[in-house]
Protein backbone atom coordinates (compact mmCIF):
# COMPACT_ATOMS: atom_id res chain seq x y z
CA UNK A 1 0.00 0.00 0.00
CA UNK A 2 1.56 3.29 -0.92
CA UNK A 3 0.84 6.36 1.09
CA UNK A 4 1.77 10.10 0.64
CA UNK A 5 3.78 12.60 2.63
CA UNK A 6 1.86 15.59 3.61
CA UNK A 7 3.57 18.61 4.51
CA UNK A 8 2.28 21.80 6.49
CA UNK A 9 4.06 24.87 6.06
CA UNK A 10 5.13 25.91 9.32
CA UNK A 11 3.32 29.52 11.15
CA UNK A 12 6.42 32.48 11.06
CA UNK A 13 6.76 34.03 14.51
CA UNK A 14 8.27 36.89 15.67
CA UNK A 15 11.71 36.05 16.65
CA UNK A 16 13.01 37.97 20.00
CA UNK A 17 16.96 40.03 19.45
CA UNK A 18 19.49 39.25 21.72
CA UNK A 19 20.25 41.61 24.53
CA UNK A 20 22.48 43.49 22.82
CA UNK A 21 20.00 44.93 20.10
CA UNK A 22 17.63 46.84 21.79
CA UNK A 23 15.33 50.05 20.79
CA UNK A 24 13.85 48.41 17.98
CA UNK A 25 11.38 51.15 16.24
CA UNK A 26 9.62 49.48 13.00
CA UNK A 27 6.82 52.23 11.71
CA UNK A 28 4.88 53.21 8.91
CA UNK A 29 5.37 57.46 8.25
CA UNK A 30 2.08 57.45 9.80
CA UNK A 31 3.50 56.53 13.20
CA UNK A 32 1.54 53.76 13.89
CA UNK A 33 3.54 51.52 16.42
CA UNK A 34 2.73 48.58 13.61
CA UNK A 35 3.98 49.29 10.35
CA UNK A 36 0.71 48.61 8.25
CA UNK A 37 1.58 50.46 4.27
CA UNK A 38 -0.42 51.12 1.29
CA UNK A 39 1.27 49.23 -1.69
CA UNK A 40 4.63 51.88 -2.67
CA UNK A 41 4.77 53.71 1.02
CA UNK A 42 7.78 53.41 2.77
CA UNK A 43 7.95 51.42 6.19
CA UNK A 44 11.37 52.16 8.13
CA UNK A 45 13.16 50.07 10.88
CA UNK A 46 15.40 51.10 13.31
CA UNK A 47 17.38 49.55 15.73
CA UNK A 48 20.46 50.07 18.22
CA UNK A 49 23.25 47.41 18.87
CA UNK A 50 25.03 48.29 22.03
CA UNK A 51 28.08 46.17 20.80
CA UNK A 52 29.12 49.32 18.91
CA UNK A 53 31.69 47.54 16.74
CA UNK A 54 30.31 48.04 13.08
CA UNK A 55 28.18 44.66 13.00
CA UNK A 56 27.20 44.00 9.47
CA UNK A 57 23.06 43.47 9.39
CA UNK A 58 21.24 41.81 6.30
CA UNK A 59 17.53 41.63 6.06
CA UNK A 60 15.66 39.17 4.11
CA UNK A 61 11.92 39.65 3.42
CA UNK A 62 9.15 36.15 2.98
CA UNK A 63 5.59 36.56 1.94
CA UNK A 64 3.37 35.18 4.02
CA UNK A 65 -0.41 33.90 4.21
CA UNK A 66 -3.03 35.86 6.34
CA UNK A 67 -1.67 33.15 9.38
CA UNK A 68 1.78 33.60 8.75
CA UNK A 69 2.52 30.67 7.20
CA UNK A 70 4.77 31.36 3.81
CA UNK A 71 3.47 31.87 0.60
CA UNK A 72 4.02 29.76 -2.03
CA UNK A 73 5.52 32.66 -4.07
CA UNK A 74 8.98 32.48 -5.53
CA UNK A 75 10.58 35.85 -4.10
CA UNK A 76 10.70 37.12 -8.06
CA UNK A 77 6.71 37.50 -7.70
CA UNK A 78 6.59 39.53 -4.69
CA UNK A 79 10.15 41.52 -4.88
CA UNK A 80 11.32 43.99 -7.79
CA UNK A 81 14.67 43.68 -6.95
CA UNK A 82 17.05 41.60 -4.38
CA UNK A 83 17.17 41.48 -0.54
CA UNK A 84 20.08 39.95 1.82
CA UNK A 85 21.20 42.82 1.35
CA UNK A 86 23.61 44.86 4.31
CA UNK A 87 21.77 47.70 5.99
CA UNK A 88 24.36 50.35 5.03
CA UNK A 89 22.81 53.21 6.59
CA UNK A 90 24.13 53.03 10.43
CA UNK A 91 25.82 55.97 12.69
CA UNK A 92 27.65 55.57 15.70
CA UNK A 93 26.04 57.11 18.69
CA UNK A 94 27.92 60.71 19.97
CA UNK A 95 28.13 61.87 23.27
CA UNK A 96 26.73 59.34 25.61
CA UNK A 97 27.61 56.90 28.46
CA UNK A 98 26.15 53.95 26.53
CA UNK A 99 28.02 53.29 23.21
CA UNK A 100 26.08 52.13 20.22
CA UNK A 101 25.56 52.10 16.36
CA UNK A 102 22.43 53.09 15.01
CA UNK A 103 20.91 51.02 12.19
CA UNK A 104 18.15 52.36 9.54
CA UNK A 105 16.73 50.48 6.81
CA UNK A 106 13.50 52.03 4.83
CA UNK A 107 11.54 49.60 2.09
CA UNK A 108 11.31 50.18 -0.60
CA UNK A 109 14.18 51.67 -1.63
CA UNK A 110 16.63 52.23 -4.25
CA UNK A 111 17.40 48.34 -4.94
CA UNK A 112 14.14 46.68 -3.51
CA UNK A 113 10.24 47.47 -4.29
CA UNK A 114 7.78 45.44 -2.85
CA UNK A 115 5.08 44.23 -5.74
CA UNK A 116 2.25 42.84 -3.87
CA UNK A 117 -0.15 43.04 -0.74
CA UNK A 118 -0.19 40.88 2.23
CA UNK A 119 1.76 39.52 4.80
CA UNK A 120 5.43 40.14 5.27
CA UNK A 121 8.30 39.31 7.72
CA UNK A 122 11.18 40.97 7.62
CA UNK A 123 14.08 39.07 9.03
CA UNK A 124 17.53 40.28 10.13
CA UNK A 125 20.67 38.06 9.84
CA UNK A 126 24.52 38.98 11.29
CA UNK A 127 27.56 38.35 9.09
CA UNK A 128 27.35 34.52 9.96
CA UNK A 129 23.88 34.08 8.44
CA UNK A 130 22.30 33.65 12.18
CA UNK A 131 18.68 35.27 12.84
CA UNK A 132 18.99 38.17 15.01
CA UNK A 133 15.24 38.80 15.08
CA UNK A 134 12.06 39.33 13.12
CA UNK A 135 9.09 41.76 12.44
CA UNK A 136 6.36 41.60 10.79
CA UNK A 137 4.65 44.09 8.75
CA UNK A 138 1.27 44.41 6.42
CA UNK A 139 1.02 46.27 2.79
CA UNK A 140 -2.39 46.58 1.66
CA UNK A 141 -4.43 47.64 -1.73
CA UNK A 142 -7.26 49.86 -0.82
CA UNK A 143 -10.28 48.16 -2.34
CA UNK A 144 -12.71 47.66 -0.09
CA UNK A 145 -14.53 49.62 2.65
CA UNK A 146 -14.35 48.91 6.21
CA UNK A 147 -16.86 50.79 9.08
CA UNK A 148 -16.82 49.90 12.38
CA UNK A 149 -17.59 50.88 15.69
CA UNK A 150 -17.19 49.51 19.29
CA UNK A 151 -19.93 48.89 21.37
CA UNK A 152 -20.50 47.45 24.85
CA UNK A 153 -20.44 44.25 25.50
CA UNK A 154 -24.56 42.49 25.58
CA UNK A 155 -23.26 39.66 27.66
CA UNK A 156 -24.51 40.63 31.31
CA UNK A 157 -20.97 38.95 32.67
CA UNK A 158 -18.95 41.03 30.45
CA UNK A 159 -21.23 44.08 30.41
CA UNK A 160 -18.19 46.11 32.74
CA UNK A 161 -15.02 44.37 31.17
CA UNK A 162 -14.83 43.59 27.43
CA UNK A 163 -15.82 46.06 24.53
CA UNK A 164 -17.61 44.43 20.94
CA UNK A 165 -15.71 45.27 17.91
CA UNK A 166 -18.61 45.62 15.27
CA UNK A 167 -18.15 46.24 11.65
CA UNK A 168 -19.15 45.98 8.03
CA UNK A 169 -17.07 45.66 4.71
CA UNK A 170 -18.03 46.94 1.13
CA UNK A 171 -16.98 44.62 -1.54
CA UNK A 172 -18.32 46.19 -4.42
CA UNK A 173 -14.70 46.72 -6.01
CA UNK A 174 -13.89 43.66 -6.09
CA UNK A 175 -15.36 40.28 -8.14
CA UNK A 176 -16.30 38.61 -4.81
CA UNK A 177 -18.72 35.31 -5.35
CA UNK A 178 -18.01 32.91 -2.37
CA UNK A 179 -17.01 35.44 0.37
CA UNK A 180 -16.79 32.29 2.99
CA UNK A 181 -14.09 31.14 0.97
CA UNK A 182 -12.51 33.71 -0.76
CA UNK A 183 -12.82 36.50 2.23
CA UNK A 184 -10.36 35.89 5.68
CA UNK A 185 -11.02 38.63 8.67
CA UNK A 186 -8.34 39.18 11.11
CA UNK A 187 -9.06 41.56 14.36
CA UNK A 188 -6.48 42.79 16.40
CA UNK A 189 -6.86 45.13 19.27
CA UNK A 190 -3.59 47.55 19.70
CA UNK A 191 -2.06 46.38 16.70
CA UNK A 192 -1.08 42.99 18.35
CA UNK A 193 -0.87 39.83 17.14
CA UNK A 194 -1.41 37.94 20.46
CA UNK A 195 -5.12 39.05 20.57
CA UNK A 196 -5.69 38.45 17.12
CA UNK A 197 -9.62 36.63 16.62
CA UNK A 198 -10.08 35.06 13.01
CA UNK A 199 -12.44 32.67 11.62
CA UNK A 200 -14.87 35.36 11.44
CA UNK A 201 -17.91 34.57 8.85
CA UNK A 202 -20.29 37.49 7.90
CA UNK A 203 -23.65 37.63 9.71
CA UNK A 204 -25.44 38.18 6.82
CA UNK A 205 -24.93 40.75 3.65
CA UNK A 206 -26.91 43.96 2.53
CA UNK A 207 -26.09 43.93 -1.40
CA UNK A 208 -22.24 44.36 -1.79
CA UNK A 209 -22.01 45.12 2.41
CA UNK A 210 -21.32 41.95 4.56
CA UNK A 211 -22.24 43.10 8.40
CA UNK A 212 -20.59 41.34 10.78
CA UNK A 213 -23.23 42.50 14.28
CA UNK A 214 -21.70 39.86 16.73
CA UNK A 215 -21.16 39.99 20.41
CA UNK A 216 -19.03 37.51 22.12
CA UNK A 217 -17.60 36.02 18.60
CA UNK A 218 -15.64 39.83 18.10
CA UNK A 219 -15.09 40.71 21.38
CA UNK A 220 -11.79 41.69 23.29
CA UNK A 221 -10.88 42.13 26.88
CA UNK A 222 -11.12 45.88 27.99
CA UNK A 223 -7.37 45.80 30.07
CA UNK A 224 -6.62 48.71 31.06
CA UNK A 225 -4.94 52.24 30.84
CA UNK A 226 -0.93 51.86 30.02
CA UNK A 227 1.36 53.02 33.03
CA UNK A 228 3.96 55.59 31.67
CA UNK A 229 7.55 56.91 32.70
CA UNK A 230 9.33 59.22 30.99
CA UNK A 231 13.28 59.92 30.97
CA UNK A 232 14.12 62.58 28.57
CA UNK A 233 15.23 64.90 30.76
CA UNK A 234 18.13 62.42 32.07
CA UNK A 235 18.32 64.51 35.15
CA UNK A 236 15.30 64.66 36.39
CA UNK A 237 12.60 63.51 38.73
CA UNK A 238 9.15 63.24 37.13
CA UNK A 239 5.37 62.25 38.40
CA UNK A 240 6.49 58.54 37.73
CA UNK A 241 10.36 58.66 38.80
CA UNK A 242 10.78 59.11 42.43
CA UNK A 243 14.84 59.33 42.29
CA UNK A 244 17.41 59.34 39.89
CA UNK A 245 20.96 58.42 40.54
CA UNK A 246 24.39 58.69 38.53
CA UNK A 247 26.57 55.59 38.99
CA UNK A 248 28.18 54.10 35.79
CA UNK A 249 25.31 54.94 33.79
CA UNK A 250 22.07 56.90 35.45
CA UNK A 251 19.66 54.58 37.29
CA UNK A 252 15.93 55.76 37.09
CA UNK A 253 13.95 55.03 40.42
CA UNK A 254 9.91 54.40 39.73
CA UNK A 255 7.51 55.11 42.19
CA UNK A 256 6.11 51.64 43.42
CA UNK A 257 2.73 50.45 41.65
CA UNK A 258 0.16 48.97 43.08
CA UNK A 259 -2.42 46.31 41.40
CA UNK A 260 -5.25 48.50 39.55
CA UNK A 261 -7.62 45.36 39.09
CA UNK A 262 -9.62 46.31 42.41
CA UNK A 263 -9.55 50.16 42.13
CA UNK A 264 -12.18 52.29 39.91
CA UNK A 265 -11.34 52.90 36.47
CA UNK A 266 -9.38 56.10 35.55
CA UNK A 267 -8.67 57.49 32.98
CA UNK A 268 -5.22 59.21 32.03
CA UNK A 269 -3.98 59.40 28.36
CA UNK A 270 -1.15 56.67 26.43
CA UNK A 271 -0.47 55.56 23.38
CA UNK A 272 -1.76 51.99 23.96
CA UNK A 273 1.70 50.53 24.40
CA UNK A 274 4.29 52.46 22.46
CA UNK A 275 6.87 54.55 23.38
CA UNK A 276 9.06 57.57 22.00
CA UNK A 277 12.87 58.05 21.71
CA UNK A 278 13.68 61.88 22.46
CA UNK A 279 16.43 63.59 24.61
CA UNK A 280 16.59 67.27 26.46
CA UNK A 281 20.47 66.44 25.51
CA UNK A 282 20.08 66.69 22.16
CA UNK A 283 18.68 66.80 18.82
CA UNK A 284 18.75 63.61 17.26
CA UNK A 285 17.63 60.72 19.74
CA UNK A 286 18.38 58.26 17.61
CA UNK A 287 22.30 59.23 18.14
CA UNK A 288 22.07 61.31 20.88
CA UNK A 289 19.71 59.35 23.55
CA UNK A 290 21.25 57.72 26.06
CA UNK A 291 20.72 54.51 27.84
CA UNK A 292 19.43 54.41 31.50
CA UNK A 293 18.87 51.20 33.70
CA UNK A 294 15.21 51.96 34.75
CA UNK A 295 13.82 50.26 38.35
CA UNK A 296 10.19 48.80 38.43
CA UNK A 297 8.82 47.66 41.83
CA UNK A 298 5.13 46.81 42.04
CA UNK A 299 3.54 45.89 45.47
CA UNK A 300 1.47 42.90 45.25
CA UNK A 301 -2.34 42.49 46.88
CA UNK A 302 -1.21 40.07 49.89
CA UNK A 303 1.91 38.36 49.99
CA UNK A 304 4.47 37.80 46.87
CA UNK A 305 5.43 34.19 46.25
CA UNK A 306 7.61 32.59 43.92
CA UNK A 307 4.74 30.48 42.13
CA UNK A 308 3.51 33.11 39.74
CA UNK A 309 5.79 35.11 37.10
CA UNK A 310 5.54 38.82 36.52
CA UNK A 311 6.97 40.65 33.46
CA UNK A 312 7.14 44.32 32.65
CA UNK A 313 5.56 44.64 28.51
CA UNK A 314 5.38 47.15 26.18
CA UNK A 315 6.36 47.79 22.49
CA UNK A 316 9.94 47.85 23.54
CA UNK A 317 9.90 44.27 23.69
CA UNK A 318 7.30 43.34 21.41
CA UNK A 319 5.10 42.33 24.46
CA UNK A 320 6.83 39.42 24.81
CA UNK A 321 7.91 37.89 28.15
CA UNK A 322 11.35 36.76 28.48
CA UNK A 323 13.59 36.79 31.66
CA UNK A 324 15.07 39.76 30.81
CA UNK A 325 11.65 41.39 31.94
CA UNK A 326 11.00 39.07 35.03
CA UNK A 327 10.34 40.79 38.13
CA UNK A 328 11.40 38.85 40.94
CA UNK A 329 9.79 39.32 44.85
CA UNK A 330 12.32 41.05 47.56
CA UNK A 331 10.72 39.53 50.80
CA UNK A 332 12.59 41.81 52.55
CA UNK A 333 10.67 45.06 50.75
CA UNK A 334 7.78 43.30 50.14
CA UNK A 335 7.17 43.89 46.06
CA UNK A 336 8.34 43.20 43.21
CA UNK A 337 11.33 44.34 41.60
CA UNK A 338 12.86 44.21 38.00
CA UNK A 339 15.57 46.50 36.66
CA UNK A 340 15.64 46.59 32.77
CA UNK A 341 17.96 49.00 30.43
CA UNK A 342 16.17 51.73 28.39
CA UNK A 343 17.02 54.39 25.66
CA UNK A 344 16.04 57.60 26.94
CA UNK A 345 12.28 58.55 26.08
CA UNK A 346 8.42 58.52 27.11
CA UNK A 347 7.22 54.43 27.82
CA UNK A 348 4.01 52.87 28.11
CA UNK A 349 3.97 49.57 30.22
CA UNK A 350 2.31 47.51 31.75
CA UNK A 351 2.53 44.32 34.20
CA UNK A 352 1.57 40.78 33.06
CA UNK A 353 1.42 37.44 34.81
CA UNK A 354 1.68 33.66 34.56
CA UNK A 355 1.97 31.01 37.07
CA UNK A 356 5.26 28.50 36.85
CA UNK A 357 4.57 25.58 35.31
CA UNK A 358 8.17 23.55 36.56
CA UNK A 359 11.53 24.87 37.64
CA UNK A 360 14.04 25.45 35.26
CA UNK A 361 17.07 27.33 34.05
CA UNK A 362 16.16 30.37 31.83
CA UNK A 363 17.37 28.90 28.18
CA UNK A 364 15.79 28.96 24.82
CA UNK A 365 13.00 26.87 26.09
CA UNK A 366 11.79 29.69 28.50
CA UNK A 367 8.66 30.52 26.87
CA UNK A 368 7.82 26.87 26.95
CA UNK A 369 7.46 27.33 31.05
CA UNK A 370 4.88 29.54 30.77
CA UNK A 371 1.04 28.41 30.85
CA UNK A 372 -0.34 31.20 29.95
CA UNK A 373 0.21 35.01 29.98
CA UNK A 374 -2.66 37.00 31.59
CA UNK A 375 -2.00 40.75 30.50
CA UNK A 376 -5.09 41.83 32.53
CA UNK A 377 -5.20 39.97 35.80
CA UNK A 378 -3.04 42.92 37.78
CA UNK A 379 -4.34 45.99 36.12
CA UNK A 380 -7.74 44.48 35.52
CA UNK A 381 -10.78 45.04 32.34
CA UNK A 382 -13.00 47.74 32.54
CA UNK A 383 -15.23 48.82 29.06
CA UNK A 384 -14.27 52.59 29.67
CA UNK A 385 -10.91 51.91 28.57
CA UNK A 386 -9.16 53.62 25.43
CA UNK A 387 -8.08 50.97 22.81
CA UNK A 388 -7.32 50.95 19.28
CA UNK A 389 -9.07 47.97 16.92
CA UNK A 390 -7.93 47.15 12.79
CA UNK A 391 -9.86 45.07 10.80
CA UNK A 392 -7.62 43.21 8.01
CA UNK A 393 -9.44 41.88 4.84
CA UNK A 394 -7.58 39.62 2.68
CA UNK A 395 -9.10 38.45 -0.59
CA UNK A 396 -8.16 35.27 -2.69
CA UNK A 397 -10.17 35.09 -5.76
CA UNK A 398 -10.05 31.83 -8.24
CA UNK A 399 -7.25 32.69 -10.05
CA UNK A 400 -4.78 34.53 -7.16
CA UNK A 401 -1.93 32.42 -6.58
CA UNK A 402 -2.03 34.70 -2.88
CA UNK A 403 -4.06 35.74 -0.50
CA UNK A 404 -3.98 39.51 -0.84
CA UNK A 405 -4.78 42.58 1.54
CA UNK A 406 -7.67 44.53 0.23
CA UNK A 407 -8.83 46.27 2.99
CA UNK A 408 -7.79 47.87 6.58
CA UNK A 409 -10.38 49.27 9.13
CA UNK A 410 -9.82 51.11 12.47
CA UNK A 411 -12.18 52.26 15.02
CA UNK A 412 -11.07 53.77 18.91
CA UNK A 413 -13.49 52.72 21.50
CA UNK A 414 -12.84 56.37 23.13
CA UNK A 415 -16.37 56.51 21.41
CA UNK A 416 -17.91 53.36 23.00
CA UNK A 417 -22.07 53.11 22.32
CA UNK A 418 -23.62 51.04 24.97
CA UNK A 419 -26.41 50.48 22.11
Amino acid sequence: MGFQLQLTAQRLEEITPPASLRTIIFKSSQEDQFPVVRLGETIRLQFDDLQANEEDYYFKIIHCTAQWTPSDLLKSQYLDGLDNQRIIDHKNSYNTLVPYSHFNLEIPNENLQLKLSGNYMLQIFNTYDEIQFSRRFLVYEDLVGVQAAIKRSRTLAYLNSKQVLQFSVNTQNINLNQPTKELEIVLLKNHQWNTQINGIQPMFNNGNTLVYDYDQPTSFWGGNEYLNFDTKDMRAATAAIQEVHLEDIYEHYLYPNTPRNNKPYTYFPDVNGDFIPRTFQGARPEREGDYTWVHFSLKPNGRGNSETYIYVLGKFNNYTPSPEYLMTYNATQKMYQARILFKQGFYNYSYALSPVLYETSFSDTFLENIAYLDENGIDGNFHFTENQYQILVYFKGFRDQHQRLVGIGSANSMNINDQ
